[in-house]
């Protein structure tokens, strides 16, 4: 039997590197994954340069996407799919992975086909399009019964000091029960011996009204925060004391508030690609604006203005003179790696707003302590 660990090095090199097996020859399901891995690899002249031969992508007899998708499923672990899948997208736009219908009727769903769909929803025609929306439905779901627990623990309440009966762990006040036992100190253990333990009551405080405006580029390069801001927006609305409102902007402005309790249908209506005006947008969120020290604004962008820079500066430094909290988000997402202009960022910061990038949990938690004030 060939070593495990020589057919893995196999599979990652390619043909060029059988010299790995020692003289022995792949088993039948090796030989599948790497048939499924030459169909898609096959096709790239970067490894192909570097002298990772992959040829079956080129072969005519080889496998169509829906035998490629059915191997993949059998042949390796979900996390293995998962990026073959992605890869299959994102870098080789192997778009008939989200476009036949035989294909979106047995795929599993996940991030990376719902981030290919977003794209080439406007290839689809209807009957593709019901089917695409359930890879759409599945994921969203996922995401927000994940980000609604974050959601709920951020606006559950704030902890008071004052002595509360509810003898929970989550509840403990270590510093005053420290400091009401001193008495007891043991110097010949150095411990202190708790007889009175202190807790923490939890109440939720009266909730004044705030207005949080999420202003969302879609732009391609940032699909990934507009599906978390559509699922943020849908988990904070109807909150106590929350009034959210979403706008997508490229060189347009689209207010989608009236579908923010639908992130399917909201993701279902964004168009990405396009221009990129972020003034206009910042504009029109000041002007949502009712009690502005009462109002978060949220800019998702990754700062490349097409629009007048100047303006963008401006209109930040008059929310900010005027009591609101801006935030210039260059990443809204599970990763929260930023990529944006820097120095348009930095003239954002100097101007007074927070610029960085964010999860949607840390999102939730920065809108909650406001709201909770």
């Amino acid at each position: 039997m060939t070593d495990p660990t020589l057919v893995r090095w196999r599979l990652l090199l390619g043909e060029a590197r059988d010299a790995c097996l020692g003289g022995g020859q792949l088993g039948a399901e090796a030989a599948g994954r790497d048939a499924a891995m030459d169909w898609l690899y096959g096709r790239d002249e970067d490894l192909r340069r570097r002298g990772v031969r992959r040829q079956a992508g080129n072969d005519p007899s080889s496998l169509t996407t829906f035998d490629w998708l059915d191997d993949i499923t059998r042949l390796f672990p979900k996390e293995t799919i998962e990026r073959l899948q992605r890869d299959a997208v994102e870098r080789y736009e192997i778009h008939d992975l989200v476009t036949d219908p035989d294909v979106l009727a047995r795929i599993e769903p996940n991030p990376a086909l719902l981030k290919a769909v977003l794209h080439t929803k406007h290839l689809m025609n209807p009957q593709v399009l019901r089917l695409a929306r359930r890879i759409v439905e599945q994921v969203v779901r996922e995401l927000m019964d994940k980000l609604a627990t974050e959601v709920r623990t951020a606006f559950s309440g704030t902890k008071v000091r004052r002595p509360g009966r509810l003898r929970l762990a989550r509840n403990f006040d270590m510093a005053r029960t420290l400091r009401a036992n001193l008495g007891r100190y043991q110097p010949d253990t150095g411990k202190v011996v708790i007889e009175t333990p202190l807790f923490f009551s939890r109440t939720r405080r009266h909730l004044e009204q705030w207005q949080v405006i999420l202003l969302v580029d879609q732009s391609g390069s940032m699909t990934e925060s507009v599906i978390h801001s559509a699922v943020t927006a849908a988990c904070l609305w109807g909150l106590p004391g929350v009034r959210t409102h979403l706008v997508a902007f490229d060189t347009d402005v689209v207010d989608l508030t009236s579908d923010v309790d639908d992130p399917v249908e909201l993701l279902m209506k964004v168009q990405l690609g396009g221009g990129t005006d972020i003034a206009r947008a910042a504009a029109y969120g000041a002007g949502l604006v009712d009690q502005p020290r009462r109002a978060i604004v949220v800019l998702i962008s990754d700062f490349y203005e097409g629009g007048d820079p100047h303006r963008l500066v401006r209109i930040v430094r008059d929310l900010v003179e005027q009591g609101s909290k801006v935030l210039g988000l260059a990443a809204l997402d599970e990763q929260a790696n930023p990529a944006y202009d820097r120095e348009l960022g930095q003239r954002l910061a100097d101007a007074g707003a927070y610029v960085g990038a964010m999860t949607p949990g840390e999102l939730a938690s920065f809108v909650a302590e406001h709201v909770g004030r």
